[in-house]
């Protein structure tokens, strides 16, 4: 099935990463706008078709109030793995370093997200085939187009997932608000696996169990909690200036 991604930044890493999966881009016809006119050229040169409308139509073709930035492109479906794409991550890479999520079921949550374990360079993102967002075209555009380029792994049992990890001895890290481990104190280095939950519920007690340790980010305002991606971007890149410091000395 076709799906939809709007935006310059989801469509220019499209363009970058897969471009054989535009089906057909619809771009506003009176922009001024110059990123997307030299996105057009590039689009062009490659020889996806391209049709210039007018905003009433651009406008029709996604929910009402999306900000698609005068750019609709009709894309083939995303690829989204399955658990056994996790046996070829720990064949071919030496120290995988993943981002699990138990029961992000915002698509801007999720979107955000991928963007941060993109930048962040996780080898994968793991979540329950039940029990999180779709990878819609919401998704797309607040990841800036990392979805394309992050494996999305969809799995049917989260707890079976997380134990075959552990016995490729990968450290299974859970998250919680209030946990007295700090993670400023704790070893984090991949192999690793980061497990963050929903901000209403954090991650679940049966996902917990199968954790090797469970930390927290310290707070020291009146807040209580953090965004899930604002807290999934502290873990990630503490975890990457641990792995650098220990290549360091």
């Amino acid at each position: 099935m076709n799906k939809i991604i709007f935006g310059i930044h989801a469509v220019e890493t499209m363009n970058r990463v897969n471009p054989q999966n535009f089906q057909e881009i619809f771009i506003l016809n009176d922009h001024d706008n110059n990123r997307l006119n030299l996105l057009y050229i590039s689009l062009k040169k490659r020889g996806v078709k391209i049709n210039l409308v007018n905003r009433q139509l651009l406008e029709t073709k996604v929910k009402k109030g999306v900000i698609h930035q005068g750019i609709i492109a009709i894309i083939k479906s995303i690829n989204q793995f399955k658990e056994n794409f996790l046996q070829n991550i720990i064949q071919t890479v030496k120290k995988p370093f993943l981002l699990v999520l138990d029961c992000i079921t915002d698509s801007h949550n999720l979107g955000a997200c991928i963007r941060t374990a993109d930048a962040a360079g996780v080898h994968a993102v793991i979540v329950p085939k039940n029990r999180s967002a779709s990878l819609n075209s919401t998704v797309q555009k607040v990841s800036s187009g990392a979805s394309v380029k992050v494996p999305l792994i969809r799995v049917n049992n989260l707890s079976r997932t997380l134990c075959f990890l552990q016995e490729q001895n990968i450290l299974i890290v859970g998250t919680a608000n209030g946990s007295n481990n700090n993670l400023y104190a704790e070893t984090l280095i991949p192999p690793i696996a980061l497990v963050m939950g929903s901000e209403n519920n954090g991650i679940r007690h049966l996902t917990s169990k199968y954790c090797n340790k469970i930390i927290g980010v310290p707070m020291h305002g009146i807040v209580s909690s953090l965004n899930v991606s604002v807290a999934t971007g502290i873990c990630l890149f503490e975890i990457i200036r641990q792995q650098q410091y220990s290549i360091a000395i």
